[in-house]
């Protein structure tokens, strides 16, 4: 069986981080690293090799003709990466990574770099009504805001002012939809960047991993699908988020969530390996409790409960909040820039200083918490 050559696509600014899990678990090896995108190949025939957890989506690559400019002119020219593209062999493969193997309708999105005299509407068009006719099949546009039936295949464009790129969705529904996710909360995490925090933490067996402020429990379910054999317990003081997480975790064992304010943990002093966590900067999710009245606490509280030689990986939305995190003898070692949905955020790894810490006054309590069935 001949290499096939696919595309993962990613939030911006992961691009390595999915290159290195592909490279890691031996998914395949890499071509190119692009603008969301990495493109790799593998002789791998098993859904697996398909399925990087990182990525919100993976691709075949079907055909690849240099960009058509600006103009709208030229974006009939599309058509031709339709023409180009060996569908037979395109539907084979998808069915041997665990996709249907049928084609019963066609979806496209589209995106691009720079400013065009066309909308993504008008080059979907082009490509979808051109692919409908050669299939045999329907074509619904997204022009008009509703959704495609579930049974279409869908199909992505691409113009990075270098190259026009069709690709074809290798399952049914993209990899960022994950299955365990039944219910969610405002601020919840996208799952393939709580998956790359938890890639970043280097979670151990047997590692104590802790989330403060666990929400609807991505990142605790993300961190146990990497490392089955940590132990993983999260707090939010957030009935509905506590409720959410527990749903969503049902089944790990390893994971247990309770009610606290992430100002004051129920844990003593230097017990914790590892924390990620997605705290409430305010802006999706305001921080309420002891946090609310005095935000540096998230810090001061970090740095208490982890262990001499733990680290912290945490999503912040400005590097200039890390002073007050070096002043709790937390030394970032990681910066790593990330654009999701237009706005700007930072994931960074944290290790704990080398130093004698005193203990706050009153700690030293580790209350049971309730397992999840």
């Amino acid at each position: 069986m001949t290499a096939a050559r696919l595309v993962a696509r990613c939030v911006r600014g992961l691009e390595a981080v999915v290159a290195a899990e592909i490279l890691q678990l031996g998914l395949g090896t890499i071509d190119h690293l692009g603008h969301r995108e990495v493109h790799f190949r593998t002789s791998r025939p098993e859904p697996r090799a398909v399925r990087p957890r990182t990525a919100d989506d993976v691709l075949l690559l079907a055909a690849r003709l240099p960009d058509i400019g600006p103009a709208r002119a030229g974006i009939d020219t599309l058509a031709e990466l339709v023409a180009a593209a060996d569908v037979d062999a395109l539907v084979r493969r998808r069915e041997r990574y665990g996709g249907s193997g049928e084609l019963t309708g066609v979806e496209v999105s589209a995106s691009f770099l720079g400013r065009r005299n066309f909308n993504r509407y008008d080059a979907e068009d082009v490509v979808g009504r051109a692919l409908a006719r050669r299939l045999g099949t329907g074509y619904h546009s997204r022009r008009g805001g509703v959704a495609p039936p579930p049974t279409h295949s869908a199909w992505r464009l691409t113009l990075d002012g270098t190259w026009a790129t069709l690709m074809l969705r290798v399952s049914d529904r993209p990899l960022h939809r994950r299955a365990y996710k039944v219910h969610t909360i405002p601020g919840t995490l996208h799952p393939p960047l709580a998956a790359a925090m938890a890639r970043m933490a280097d979670i151990r067996a047997g590692h104590r991993v802790l989330d403060p402020c666990c929400g609807a429990g991505t990142l605790l379910i993300e961190a146990g699908r990497l490392q089955p054999d940590a132990r993983l317990q999260g707090f939010d003081m957030d009935p509905d988020a506590l409720r959410a997480a527990r749903a969503n975790a049902a089944g790990c064992r390893a994971i247990t969530v309770r009610p606290a304010d992430a100002g004051d943990l129920p844990l003593t002093d230097g017990g914790i390996d590892r924390v990620i966590c997605n705290p409430p900067w305010g802006a999706q999710v305001n921080a309420h409790g002891l946090l609310g009245r005095t935000p540096s606490l998230w810090w001061a509280e970090l740095r208490r409960v982890l262990a001499p030689d733990g680290a912290a990986v945490v999503l912040i939305p400005d590097a200039g909040d890390l002073a007050t995190a070096v002043r709790q003898r937390l030394t970032p070692v990681h910066l790593q820039q990330v654009r999701l949905s237009g706005a700007t955020s930072y994931i960074v790894r944290l290790e704990a200083r080398q130093d004698v810490r005193p203990r706050r006054p009153g700690a030293g309590r580790d209350g049971g918490g309730s397992r999840l069935a």
